[in-house]
């Protein structure tokens, strides 16, 4: 797959989904960038905002199946992955999959799962399998999973462990829209749902194309190093107990290749890093206990970090084929 087609790919599941959200082109395009990097996406915000209508209509939009689960204290793994059962017309026991056997995977209110609820997705994410009573079943290409939490309403809820946030790629915030984008979404949504029109912008096996050329984008070794700076300084910091692990790296690293595809180049700049860096990196900042009080305070870790590390110079054999 040529840069013109991956870049087609993004522009129609982009043109798509505006048809149904209004205004949050950056919060799609990380979104988009988390899919084209094959990675998950945690999406925090106060309910009402737009996380499940924006989950909808991506899964509408590249023509994938789309599975919502709403996590609960009494929601149990096998609830999320599936059960074997005794079919007493054949005689066998069969397997009956769960709703992480789908596309995009709406993990709804994640962190009111209990801790053991909550690990059974690690292997989804990770391995993109699931491995129950001796047998693994594979998962359909693309698999995104969307997880979503309520960053007020904390009581009743178990916070995700490190290890669990650490495998996904970005979090996000969507945000309040402005005025003027509120006025247009009552417009919108006056008469019907703009969602049960929708219809798929590319197929899915255009996602899992684009995916593959995403991986394959330069990179060049000057910003190979400068992603490893930004890794160990973050390691350094005095209100860091915990910094960003290899695979955080590699997580910015992906990330920047598929941010590089949106922006239409075929090669990746310190500008692509730059734009990824916070919602890669900030949710892995374990933070000294004082610090974890102050909002947005990770944020304003990696956003220091990113203005004090020298940035190489754009290759020029790279911007020569831009």
């Amino acid at each position: 797959m040529e840069i013109q087609h991956a870049v087609n790919v993004v522009e129609r599941i982009r043109s798509n989904i505006q048809k149904v959200l209004v205004g949050k082109k950056e919060v799609v395009d990380l979104l988009l960038t988390a899919l084209l990097a094959n990675g998950h996406t945690l999406l925090e915000d106060v309910p009402g905002t737009g996380k499940t209508l924006l989950a909808k209509a991506l899964a509408t939009s590249i023509d994938g199946r789309f599975k919502r689960l709403q996590f609960t204290p009494d929601l149990l793994p096998s609830d999320l992955t599936g059960i074997h059962y005794y079919n007493q017309k054949s005689g066998e026991f069969e397997f009956r999959p769960g709703p992480a056997f789908t596309n995009i995977l709406l993990a709804d209110e994640i962190n009111r799962a209990t801790p053991r609820t909550q690990s059974s997705l690690l292997e989804c994410m990770e391995e993109r399998q699931i491995s129950l009573d001796g047998a693994t079943h594979r998962l359909e290409a693309p698999f995104l999973v969307i997880a979503t939490q309520n960053p007020v309403d904390n009581q009743g809820t178990f916070p995700l462990p490190e290890a669990q946030l650490d495998r996904f790629m970005m979090k996000i915030h969507m945000g309040y829209p402005t005025s003027e984008e509120s006025v247009q979404i009552l417009r919108r949504f006056r008469e019907s749902s703009p969602l049960e029109e929708l219809q798929p912008a590319v197929t899915a096996s255009e996602v899992t194309d684009a995916q593959r050329y995403t991986a394959a984008v330069e990179v060049s070794e000057e910003l190979l190093g400068y992603i490893v700076r930004i890794a160990e300084a973050s390691r350094k910091q005095s209100d860091v107990l915990l910094g960003v692990s290899p695979r955080g790296a590699q997580a910015l690293l992906k990330a920047s290749q598929a941010y590089a595809v949106i922006q239409g180049r075929p090669f990746v700049t310190p500008d692509d890093v730059k734009a990824v860096a916070i919602p890669v990196l900030a949710h892995r900042l374990l933070l000294q206990h004082s610090m974890r009080i102050r909002d947005n305070k990770a944020e304003e870790l990696v956003r220091k970090l990113l203005n004090e590390i020298e940035v190489p110079a754009e290759p020029s054999a790279f911007a020569k084929r831009g």
